[in-house]
C-alpha cells in the first residue's frame, strides 16, 4: 500500500507539471480563431495537450531511469513512447501552422510502423460465434489500421469543452486499476502517466474553456490508448483483453465511426473539419457543453463497469460486454435525431462564408 501511495504522490506531481505547461501554454497562446466550423465565438488559446505530453514524458524519463519494478525491458515499449513523442511535436507544429489532413497522416503512419516493427502486433481476435481467431500476416494490417484509427477518433472528437479530456482522463484511471490487478506494470504506470497530465489539464478547459487540448494532446493521447490496447492484449492468452481500451472510450468511437460513415455515404470528406459529429448536434440543439461533457464521462463510468464485469466472463463471452455499450450509444444517437428534429437542425454542415 505504501508504493502505491508513492506512485500516486509521484501522480499528483505529474499533474502540477501538466497543469504548468497549459499555464505556460495560455501565457504564450496559439490562439485559435473562431470560424463556421468552429463552436467557440472569441479567439481561444489552444495547444494545451503540452501539459499532458510533459507530464507523461517525465513520468516516462523517471520510469525508465529509476523504477525497476516496471522498467522498459521491452524495447517495443520505448521506440513507441519516442515514436509517440515525435508525433506530438509535429501536431504541435500543426496547431502552429494548421498542415493538411495529409501531412498530419503521415506523422501518425510513422508512428504506428514503428510501433508495429517493434513487435507491438495483435496476432488474434476473439469473434462472437467463431471464438479466437488467428490473425496471421493480417495482424500487421489490422493493428495499423486500430492504431490510426484510434488517434484519429479521439483527434476528431475533440472539438467541446472538457468532452475528450475528461473521458480520457477517466478511461486513464479505470485502465491504470485494471493493470494493476492484472500485475501489467507497464500499461499501470503509461496509464497512470496519462490520467495524471489529464488531471492537470482539465481544470483548464473545463466550460468555459480557458485554452483547448489541441492536435498535440488529442493525437497524442488516441496514439497511447492504442498502443495501450495492444500492450494490454497480453492480460490474456486468448488476447481478448484488447477490447478494454475500446471499449473504455467506446463513446468516442463510436460518435467518430458514425460520424464517418454518415460523411462517407453523403458523398462529404471524412477529413475535413465540420460541425456535424453527434456532441456537436447535440451542442447545437441545446444541450450545453458542460451537460454533453457530464454525460460522456457517466457513458466511460458505465463502460469501466462493463470491464470489471469483462473479467468474470468466459473467453467466448467477453467480446459480447461491447453489447450493452453499443445500446447505450445507439439511444444517445436516436436522443440526439430527436433533439435535432424538434429544433429544426439537419446535418448541413454552416455556411465557410
Amino acid at each position: 500500500m505504501s508504493v502505491f501511495l508513492e506512485h500516486l504522490a509521484f501522480a499528483f506531481c505529474l499533474a502540477l507539471v501538466s497543469a504548468l505547461g497549459v499555464a505556460l501554454m495560455i501565457r504564450f497562446p496559439i490562439l485559435d480563431h473562431p470560424d463556421a466550423r468552429k463552436a467557440h465565438r472569441r479567439p481561444t488559446p489552444k495547444g494545451g495537450g503540452v501539459g499532458v505530453v510533459l507530464a507523461f514524458m517525465l513520468g516516462m524519463t523517471v520510469l525508465y531511469g529509476l523504477a525497476d519494478f516496471a522498467r522498459l525491458a521491452e524495447p517495443q515499449f520505448l521506440g513507441v513512447i519516442l515514436a509517440g513523442f515525435a508525433m506530438a511535436l509535429v501536431a504541435l507544429a500543426d496547431d502552429v501552422k494548421d498542415f493538411r489532413f495529409l501531412v498530419k497522416l503521415g506523422a501518425q503512419f510513422g508512428a504506428a510502423l514503428v510501433a508495429v516493427a517493434s513487435g507491438l502486433v495483435l496476432t488474434r481476435l476473439a469473434l462472437p460465434g467463431l471464438g479466437v481467431v488467428e490473425l496471421g500476416w493480417l495482424g500487421v494490417p489490422l493493428t495499423l489500421f486500430w492504431i490510426l484509427g484510434c488517434t484519429n477518433a479521439v483527434n476528431f472528437m475533440d472539438g467541446s469543452d472538457a468532452l475528450v479530456g475528461g473521458v480520457m482522463f477517466l478511461a486513464s484511471a479505470a485502465l491504470c486499476a485494471v493493470a494493476l490487478s492484472q500485475g501489467a506494470w507497464f500499461v499501470y504506470a503509461a496509464s497512470l502517466f496519462l490520467a495524471a497530465g489529464f488531471l492537470g489539464f482539465l481544470p483548464f478547459n473545463l466550460p468555459p474553456a480557458r485554452i483547448f487540448m489541441g492536435d498535440v494532446g488529442s493525437q497524442f493521447a488516441g496514439f497511447m490508448m492504442a498502443v495501450l490496447a495492444v500492450a494490454a492484449a497480453r492480460f490474456d492468452a486468448q488476447q481478448v483483453s484488447v477490447l478494454i481500451v475500446p471499449l473504455l472510450i467506446f463513446s468516442l468511437l463510436f460518435d467518430a465511426l458514425f460520424t464517418l460513415v454518415r460523411r462517407a455515404m453523403a458523398g462529404r470528406s471524412v477529413s475535413r473539419p465540420h460541425r456535424t459529429h453527434l456532441y456537436q448536434m447535440a451542442v447545437r440543439s441545446g444541450l450545453s457543453p458542460a451537460r454533453v461533457a457530464l454525460l460522456h464521462a457517466v457513458f466511460t463510468l458505465f463502460h469501466a463497469g462493463l470491464v470489471a464485469a469483462f473479467f468474470q466472463l468466459t473467453p467466448s463471452q467477453k467480446p459480447l460486454v461491447l453489447l450493452p455499450a453499443l445500446a447505450v450509444q445507439v439511444a444517445w444517437a436516436v436522443v440526439v435525431l430527436g433533439r435535432m428534429r424538434r429544433a429544426g437542425l439537419t446535418f448541413q454542415e454552416p455556411s465557410a462564408g
